[in-house]
């Protein structure tokens, strides 16, 4: 069987408020179960524009169209005053989306505040981001959250000690190639990681492909022999490309792709390999991202 274990990354007002809703109609149509991760804090997104000073997220950013794609009320969100909190305006639809039989993990209380000074926050700063992310999410749901995934795939091993304290059955905090537990500097960590493999739609179009070819190409991605997991953002696939991932659904079903919540991608517990984590580039994207080693472990970079 083709599997793809399908992670839904919601960073914003806007994406919870519409994007979730659009996908949430469109996978029950499909019977398709994915993991949504949900940001449950202030939506500040907009304070990211200070890096169109760095070239590479400028050229990201007009390769892109990132106005047209994610709407200028994201781009702008928190800059000219403090963002609202998604988790209390949007309660009912993230409930919605666990009642739905899909899998619900944290992303983060505040996206842009981890995404722009993770390496510079303190252990109890870190403790209390993702404590009060655990805590909104958990108070919405009812329950504990099933995982959790670093935002913009940026994760550190103090972040990662800091997490193994929350009972997530497993966590998706970067890229690699398939299920693994880490091991950095001798360190060993019990929460599994399912890192994602496939590359976003913001890193192939105006880099490999047009958006016109992207779905043909990320179908020619995805192969039987491997471990495939896909993320999409609920700003873009439920949003201004929302027509497109749904005609991807359907080629995808026509070629016998079967989509899953990424916990169901896990192997048995005895079955989980170890693997090292570093940091390295990306093609398509500004800054960093944490990366399995595929060969060897206990090396951070």
């Amino acid at each position: 069987m083709n599997r793809v274990g399908l992670r839904v990354d919601v960073d914003t007002l806007r994406g919870t408020r519409v994007g979730v809703p659009n996908l949430l109609a469109l996978l029950a149509r499909q019977h398709i179960h994915a993991t949504f991760f949900f940001s449950v804090g202030p939506d500040n997104m907009g304070r990211h524009l200070w890096r169109l000073l760095r070239p590479a997220f400028l050229l990201k950013m007009l390769r892109t169209r990132a106005a047209s794609l994610y709407g200028w009320d994201i781009l702008v969100r928190g800059t000219l005053w403090p963002g609202p909190e998604i988790g209390r305006r949007c309660a009912g639809i993230i409930r919605q989306t666990a009642e739905d039989g899909h899998e619900v993990g944290l992303h983060t209380w505040d996206h842009q505040r981890w995404q722009s000074r993770l390496t510079r926050l303190s252990g109890p700063e870190l403790e209390s981001e993702i404590r009060q992310g655990y805590e909104a999410l958990s108070a919405i749901l009812g329950q504990a959250p099933d995982a959790f995934a670093a935002p913009a795939w940026q994760v550190t091993p103090e972040a990662l000690t800091i997490l193994e304290q929350f009972p997530f059955r497993f966590q998706s905090d970067c890229r690699g190639q398939a299920p693994f537990r880490p091991v950095i500097d001798g360190r060993r960590y019990t929460h599994a990681q399912v890192p994602t493999t496939l590359p976003t739609y913001d890193e192939l179009v105006g880099v490999s492909c047009t958006a016109e070819t992207y779905n043909e190409y990320l179908l020619g991605l995805i192969q039987p022999d491997r471990c495939n997991i896909l993320t999409i953002h609920a700003e873009v696939e439920g949003g201004a490309c929302f027509n497109q991932f749904s005609d991807f659904l359907q080629k995808a079903a026509q070629r016998g792709i079967v989509f899953t919540p990424l916990g169901k991608m896990l192997p048995p517990d005895n079955a989980i390999p170890e693997a090292g984590m570093t940091r390295k580039t990306f093609a398509g994207r500004d800054g960093w991202l944490s990366y399995q080693e595929v060969e060897g472990c206990g090396r951070n970079e």
